[in-house]
């Protein structure tokens, strides 16, 4: 294709409706994507702002896009995956869903005895490798560290490890 036609049909395809519409729809056909990430998915393609506020009002209204659904379903496979509150709710922020919503979907979706439940789990996964260091000390510092970097709290962290190590 020569260099005139690409500019052309490159030009031709960022005003389109149609296509943007397209686009949206094959982006929400693998997974539920936040408002924020389809508009920023639609940007990178080269769309028209114009044309991405009519996609993204025509996928409100058929309800392609809905951050709660998005933000429950997250949740869901991150609390499967056994991550921690903490971990969850900066993963929503880089979906750019608002703090108070954020807060409301965690304690639907994620009670307390859900997130003690979970970092005991992955704690039982890992016995065996955390059992192989003979100091206690060591041994609670490696768990905490993990537990901490999967997002659960201090608090929950400090539960689960008391009630498990003695």
């Amino acid at each position: 294709m020569t260099e005139d036609r690409r500019q052309n049909y490159a030009t031709s395809t960022k005003t389109s409706r149609t296509d943007a519409m397209n686009s949206a729809v094959r982006i929400l056909a693998n997974r539920d994507h936040s408002k924020y990430e389809l508009k920023q998915k639609l940007r990178q393609r080269g769309f028209a702002s114009k044309v991405i506020g009519t996609v993204m009002m025509e996928c409100e209204r058929l309800n392609y896009i809905n951050d709660h659904r998005t933000a429950h379903v997250y949740i869901s496979q991150l609390k499967r995956k056994c991550f921690g509150k903490r971990y969850i709710r900066m993963a929503l922020k880089k979906k750019r869903l608002s703090s108070t919503a954020i807060e409301n979907f965690l304690l639907e979706n994620y009670p307390e005895a859900d997130e003690h439940e979970n970092a005991g789990k992955l704690l039982e996964k890992k016995r065996e490798t955390f059992g192989r260091e003979a100091d206690l000390k060591k041994r609670r510092d490696k768990m905490y560290r993990f537990l901490y970097s999967r997002g659960f709290s201090t608090t929950v962290i400090s539960d689960v490890i008391r009630h498990l190590v003695k």
